[in-house]
């Protein structure tokens, strides 16, 4: 056994000596020991004695190494802790502002905004489309004037902003860059992510305005324009959130998910991009589950994966694109109405799977969400709950804590295993986008979701208040709602925006945006001169539509 723990423990060496010493002198308040409440000290990495160095790492390496098993930095949180972010809008942007400039007060350290359905599918809130709508899932952004008061007093410079916002990404994206500009801020000091994931909204969410094939096209050209533009902008977060949410298992998620990532990648290349010029740039967006153990060999799983397909598959050389770094969200689809005090547990076991999975950036559910939209205490618990794991827990203590462990690296192997058996269908159907049209991948999320509901129903799958342990329910907590007035105030502030603006100045940019369409230049300049220039979203995306068409769902 010497002979064999020799080499895996000389690689530890040189890896502490090299990448690790290398990564800590950029953070100093991370140096030093680490101890647990009794004392003990814990070491940084902990690694197997027994067994030969290439097969460790084939399937595991260190930290910060492919294939980024056991996480994509070599010091993970011994360097610095994962971004808190807490999501939210709602509302107007001036009530959104409030609850923003609220979690900074509170220690969040990024934003993550949510806007409203009229937003997200780009109509206006004076449209009929729009009508029961606006400021209920999210913030109402019809302008850039909106945008400005959303982030007023909020340096863009020095926070990191996520956006969920797919099918009006470009829109969206190009207002937060005409904000910046506003603050003196340049684009390339701009640091966030757009979810900008349009092929995750015709599987499992149905946020789309225009067909595959265009809204593919708007992707590229993000990724394009940011590359030049705005370097350090994750310009896709790939979402395997809301097919979990949607119903899917463990490994559906990470299966369907990457394979929604190689759609990514290969349009980006058959547009004549270099994969390792966008591949660092891209970022997954994954749910965190109750089942702990199966949840953290998730995300390694997928690690491991995405940079064997980034590595093999694409011939990716820049050992940046093999990496997936991720951000999560806690279940919102497994928190209940009933004893809503009962999801503060759920929320953290979850959160304490995203760590003990090695995410980059985390957001916890408030216990009042199954309800409604949180309220401010319930939202400063659910970040409490982060900071909790954070800096009293002791899980940040060492890297991928868990590795080693016999049931962690067995379901890491499994869902690995299955994820790529659905990967493998998906290219024999003709890729994500055909999977899609045919309807196999809904089916097979519908299937498992069915599956499950029915375990629940059954109660051969205990879910603690709900079909065991209940309470004669008593009356809650006040609830957040969102005033009918906005909708007036909205509409409104539309009005007036449209009334002082340089009508002119955005005929012409309109013009632009449908010329540009029917070619094949860059669409993201256009976009960005139409919004200087105060025209609203509703415009820009049915202009876009004029020359795109509707997106409708049919099945071959």
């Amino acid at each position: 056994m010497a002979d064999n723990m020799q080499p895996i423990q000389q690689a530890k060496q040189q890896w502490e000596q090299g990448m690790v010493a290398k990564t800590l002198a950029k953070f100093p308040e991370r140096q030093g020991k680490f101890l647990t409440v009794s004392g003990s000290e814990v070491e940084r990495l902990y690694a197997p004695a027994p067994g030969s160095l290439e097969s460790y790492n084939e399937q595991l390496g260190f930290p910060g190494q492919y294939p980024f098993t056991r996480g994509v930095q070599p010091t993970m949180y011994r360097g610095r802790l994962w971004t808190m972010r807490q999501y939210a809008g709602f509302s107007t942007a001036e009530e959104s502002n409030k609850r923003y400039r609220f979690l900074l007060d509170q220690g969040s350290t990024g934003l993550s905004v949510a806007f409203d359905l009229p937003t997200q599918i780009g109509y206006d809130s004076d449209d009929a489309m729009a009508a029961g709508e606006i400021g209920k899932v999210g913030v109402a952004i019809d302008t850039l004037a909106d945008m400005e008061t959303l982030f007023a007093g909020i340096p863009l410079d020095k926070v990191s902003t996520s956006m969920t916002i797919n099918s009006t990404a470009a829109v969206l994206l190009a207002m937060y860059i005409a904000v910046a500009e506003k603050q003196g801020v340049k684009p390339e000091q701009l640091d966030g992510t757009i979810q900008n994931d349009i092929l995750k909204e015709y599987i499992a969410r149905g946020t789309y305005r225009f067909p595959p094939k265009p809204s593919l096209r708007l992707i590229s050209d993000i990724f394009a324009y940011c590359t030049q533009s705005v370097p350090k902008w994750n310009t896709i977060s790939i979402s395997g959130y809301h097919i979990r949410e949607a119903g899917s298992t463990a490994a559906q998620e990470v299966g369907f998910t990457l394979a929604d990532a190689i759609c990514y990648v290969q349009t980006a290349m058959e547009a004549g991009l270099k994969v390792d010029d966008f591949g660092p740039r891209l970022a997954f967006f994954f749910a965190a589950h109750t089942d702990v153990l199966e949840e953290v060999a998730k995300f390694r799983a997928a690690r491991r994966l995405y940079a064997k397909i980034m590595k093999e598959r694409f011939k990716a050389q820049d050992a940046k694109s093999w990496m997936l770094r991720f951000h999560t969200q806690t279940g919102g689809v497994t928190l209940t109405a009933q004893q809503p005090d009962n999801n503060i547990v759920r929320v953290t076991l979850q959160a304490l799977a995203a760590v003990l999975g090695g995410t980059q950036s985390l957001h916890t559910n408030s216990k009042d969400e199954a309800l409604a939209l949180p309220t401010e205490e319930s939202v400063r618990i659910a970040l409490r709950t982060q900071q909790i794991i954070a800096f009293e827990s002791g899980v940040t203590n060492a890297i991928d804590p868990l590795g080693g462990s016999y049931a962690v690296e067995a379901m890491t192997d499994r869902i690995e295993k299955e994820a790529k058996a659905y990967i493998d269908k998906i290219d024999e159907l003709g890729g994500m986008v055909a999977a899609i049209e045919q309807g196999y991948v809904q089916k097979e999320i519908e299937t498992s979701a069915y599956e499950y509901g029915l375990s629940v129903e059954k109660s051969e799958r205990t879910i603690v208040g709900v079909n065991k342990f209940q309470v004669k329910e008593q009356g809650g907590a006040e609830l957040f709602a969102v005033p009918e007035e906005t909708t007036r105030r909205q509409i409104e502030k539309l009005k007036q925006v449209k009334a002082t603006r340089d009508n002119a100045r955005v005929k012409a940019s309109l013009a632009a945006i449908e010329k540009a369409a029917t070619g094949k230049e860059n669409l993201m300049p256009f976009i960005l001169e139409a919004v200087r220039a105060y025209a609203s979203i509703g415009e820009v995306c049915g202009t876009l539509q004029k020359v795109f068409g509707e997106y409708t769902e049919s099945f071959n």
